[in-house]
């Protein structure tokens, strides 16, 4: 027996999310408890999966499934699908497991036809409405099912208003609609190639088809593998009677959040456009008003509204995002979800409702997407009274941010592909933009609201965003964009505030984000939860400060190379890599001696009491020699002039020498411990700086926990080696007063052998640290740069890989070495500490492994650590979680 399709609301709940989709199951739910909830069915994701196993067809079974569903509404609206006199209409939306705002496609007013239409008119005395309805069916089956440009159609309905001297929609009679709508079937018969469907059921059956491939379009796929949605999950279809918001000034239709998505403030938050249909305002076409203004023109309406808001926030217990449609002043509601906010708001909600008692600590930490904590360190404008914005839009999502204009998607990503920061600036984003939002800095349009595609999709992101800037107009075939009185050419650089939509010319300058105290609270619950220690990678005493500010309980990777990178040292370090001599490069090494104590005594003081790991020098040597065609052109300068010649001697010299130290392969060559065991001295040096560095601050009563790492490691007799040479410098540096310093010598995993070989190399280790770049790169074979630039992102796109290996950890294969390096490793010496160091230390997918595999700790760039704390305890819980799930399968019960 086939196993079913299609549930009525009635026959569902929000349980049954993975069949029902996220739409469909909160619509059962609601219907369940008795709500104003316009009837309907819901199609079920495995009817999505078995539309792509038969080829992209819907099954007989299917289609008799929903013609049966059909039959039910027809009872329940007193009404006929496809019927001249009494027509049923519906519409048919998406409604996948995961919310993916603005990701599939709706279709409004569905069953209308050249018959249908005129029944229409007869039922509700208004031929203008019937129409108005029968021009959005067809322009929008025409652009989702058809795959016509909407512009086209919107084209159309611009020149009849300019025609007819018609300033808004309300304004145009039935006759202009009517004379509208044979257009419309005209562009579709031009640009599809078939008539407008007058058969009611193919209409449903082309929009069931044409939700299930919205699945699998460009757009959805980038969201998917932007939020790590499986690509597995399929859709599920909402089909529901229709109600109507476009029946005159009684009318409406709106989107409401229970709370502020932006700030998290306990109001009722939204917005709502009178005589207009439900896509119309996430569309962004026309800039809507305020929901309190409804409290003012339909008051029982907006009382009525208000409770059902309260009633499904203690239910869900969660913020929710609500649709809703007036229709001549009776309230319907068309969804409920959990509404996408800003990290901002996310905190505070959390906080808010686990300190009314309403959730608990772990529900409260995991309401929290990790990712969008990176939302509350990015920075916003600096207000100084100088700063005179040219326009002020809505304030859509928070966060301040400036870029070159770009006027279309495909601009802003290939500008940011060229390295150059991005603002989108449109008159509205659709869906289709979704890789111009990712590509972006930031996003301004001249129309929408704060729940329009662009501040959704922004928020969700991250981004700031400006929408509904009505001072803003767009030329885009001169690519010029007018704000107020002032003209802006693309490529121009303009920033926008997100928090205070305020818009600006050129660069402005950005303030630091703050930990706000809902924040601290909400990290101290993780910090009750976690199991892993959270370091950071700091390579200066401003990084160790700041991670120690943010939470950091030790410093997991001090790159000691990165210590050179700055002007007045380089030039120090080059002439040390270039010396002809042990001696000379002694006395260089001298001079880098003070340089490098300094710098640890401050990280020192900074971690006051906390483990910090010192990575010894590991720099690919191409890295720090001079630009040798910059040399070149110094000497053929000197040459052609006939000066110079001790300079010329001295260029050749070094360009000489710069040749014999060159490699085929950078990144394979003399690094690591092989640069230290080949060139002893320059490891000497750096570890007698870290011990002075220790001696010296534990005099002045601070507390050092050095953690000396060796790099590159791929035998253990590497590692033996350069264990002796810490063990002895140190007991030289320190001297019998200092005996009491502990430290700790280990290595970085980065080498598949190594991984391999944790057994033997663990005899000489404290602890081992996991550098899942270099890991990443030699597993794979892959050279990042190379990859990330030439085939990676079509791996991505044909399922070859399921996520960027350098982005989230390869658990199938570097995972496996993580895990058998752990095991051996603890079999050999069972207190040996282990961590992960490399930037997949800040992905959460990552730091779960990093739970279930049994490390002690990962280290992440300081701005991370605030997201890896919360990833951190979303992992115990998870663990816990699945542990459970597992115990309940476990349990067999009695026969009886």
């Amino acid at each position: 027996m086939t196993e079913k399709q299609v549930y009525l609301f009635e026959e569902g709940n929000a349980s049954m999310v993975k069949l029902l989709g996220g739409k469909g199951g909160n619509l059962a739910e609601m219907t369940a408890l008795g709500l104003p909830i316009p009837p309907g069915f819901t199609i079920t994701t495995d009817a999505c999966k078995s539309y792509y196993k038969q080829g992209g067809q819907l099954s007989g079974e299917l289609q008799s499934e929903i013609r049966r569903a059909i039959s039910t509404l027809e009872k329940v609206k007193d009404s006929r699908f496809g019927d001249a006199n009494q027509p049923l209409m519906v519409s048919v939306r998406s409604g996948s497991v995961t919310s993916m705002p603005g990701m599939m496609d709706t279709i409004l007013n569905l069953g209308l036809n050249d018959e249908t239409v005129l029944g229409l008119a007869r039922q509700t005395a208004s031929e203008s409405f019937a129409y108005d309805c029968y021009r959005r069916l067809i322009a929008m089956f025409g652009e989702i099912v058809l795959g016509i440009p909407s512009l086209l159609f919107s084209q159309q309905l611009e020149n009849l208003k300019i025609h007819a001297g018609r300033e808004s929609d309300g304004e145009i009679t039935a006759g202009e609609w009517k004379q509208l709508t044979g257009v419309y079937q005209l562009l579709v018969k031009e640009h599809s190639g078939i008539d407008f469907p007058q058969d009611v059921y193919q209409q449903l059956n082309m929009a069931v088809r044409a939700v299930f491939r919205s699945w699998n379009n460009a757009r959805a796929k980038v969201y998917r593998r932007l939020y790590s949605i499986p690509h597995d999950q399929g859709t599920a279809v909402n089909v529901q009677a229709m109600v109507f918001g476009n029946k005159g000034e009684d009318s409406g239709t709106g989107v409401l959040f229970t709370r502020n998505p932006s700030t998290g403030a306990k109001e009722l938050y939204g917005e709502y456009l009178i005589n207009a249909q439900g896509e119309d305002v996430v569309a962004g076409l026309r800039t809507p008003r305020r929901l309190a203004e409804l409290r003012e023109g339909m008051p029982e309406v907006y009382d009525h509204l208000a409770a059902l808001a309260s009633g499904l926030e203690a239910h869900y217990r969660d913020m929710q995002d609500i649709e809703f449609t007036i229709e001549n002043r009776t309230l319907y509601l068309l969804q409920t979800r959990s509404g996408k906010r800003t990290a901002q708001a996310a905190v505070k909600i959390a906080v808010d409702l686990y300190e009314a008692g309403e959730i608990t600590k772990e529900e409260a930490v995991c309401r929290i997407d990790a990712g969008h904590l990176d939302q509350l360190l990015h920075r916003s404008v600096a207000p100084l009274e100088e700063l005179k914005p040219l326009a002020i839009g809505l304030p859509a999502s928070p966060g301040g941010a400036s870029g070159m204009i770009a006027l279309d998607a495909e601009t802003a990503e290939a500008w940011k592909q060229n390295g150059s920061r991005v603002m989108l600036v449109s008159a509205e984003t659709s869906p289709e933009d979704i890789h111009g939002i990712l590509a972006a800095e930031g996003v301004l349009t001249a129309q929408g609201g704060m729940t329009s595609h662009a501040a959704v999709v922004a928020r969700g992101m991250g981004k700031p965003c400006v929408c509904g800037c009505d001072q803003l107009s767009i030329d885009a075939e001169e690519r010029i964009i007018y704000l107020g009185d002032h003209i802006l050419k693309e490529g121009d650089v303009l920033s926008i505030d997100g928090t205070s939509g305020r818009v600006y010319a050129g660069d402005v300058p950005l303030s630091d984000p703050e930990m706000t105290p809902e924040l601290l609270k909400l990290l101290g619950l993780a910090d009750e939860i976690r199991e892993l220690k959270i370091y950071a990678n700091a390579d200066t005493p401003q990084d160790a400060r700041i991670s120690r500010e943010l939470g950091a309980e030790g410093i997991g990777l001090c790159r000691t190379e990165h210590m050179f990178f700055t002007g007045t040292r380089l030039p120090t370090v080059q002439s040390m890599i270039l010396a002809d001599s042990r001696e000379e490069r002694l006395s260089l090494l001298e001079r880098i001696l003070p340089m490098q104590q300094s710098d640890f005594e401050d990280m020192f003081k900074a971690m006051n009491g906390l483990p910090m790991t010192i990575r010894l020098l590991d720099p690919p040597l191409h890295e720090f020699l001079p630009n040798l065609e910059q040399l070149g052109e110094q000497l053929r300068r000197l040459q052609l002039t006939g000066g110079g010649l001790e300079e010329q001697k001295r260029l050749k010299r070094m360009i000489a020498k710069i040749r014999s130290l060159q490699e085929k392969n950078p990144m394979l060559g003399l690094r690591g411990c092989r640069l230290g065991i080949q060139f002893p001295e320059i490891y000497d040096m750096q570890i007698e700086a870290v011990f002075r560095a220790a001696k010296t601050t534990a005099h002045n009563g601070i507390e050092v926990r050095p953690e000396i790492m060796i790099p590159l490691v791929g035998d253990p007799r590497e590692l033996k080696e350069l264990r002796a040479l810490v063990d002895k410098v140190a007991s030289e540096v320190l001297g019998e007063a200092f005996k009491s310093i502990s430290y700790r010598v280990g290595t970085m995993i980065e080498v598949p052998r190594a991984a391999v070989m944790a057994d033997k190399i663990a005899e000489h280790a404290d602890f081992f640290s996991f550098g899942t770049n270099d890991l990443t790169q030699m597993t794979f074979g892959y050279s990042r740069d190379d990859a990330e630039g030439k085939f990676l992102n079509s791996y991505l796109d044909r399922n070859i890989l399921s996520g960027n290996p350098f982005q989230m950890l390869d658990q199938e294969g570097v995972g496996k070495l993580i895990e058998w390096a752990v095991a051996r490793g603890k079999e050999k010496k069972s207190f040996l500490k282990t961590g992960l160091c490399g930037e997949h230390g800040g992905d959460q997918s990552s730091i779960f492994f990093c739970q279930q595999t049994g490390l002690d700790y990962v280290s992440c760039s300081p701005y991370r650590i605030p997201y890896a704390r919360m990833a951190a305890a979303q992992a115990v819980i998870a663990a816990r979680d699945e542990a459970a799930n597992k115990k309940a399968e476990a349990v067999i019960l009695p026969i009886e």
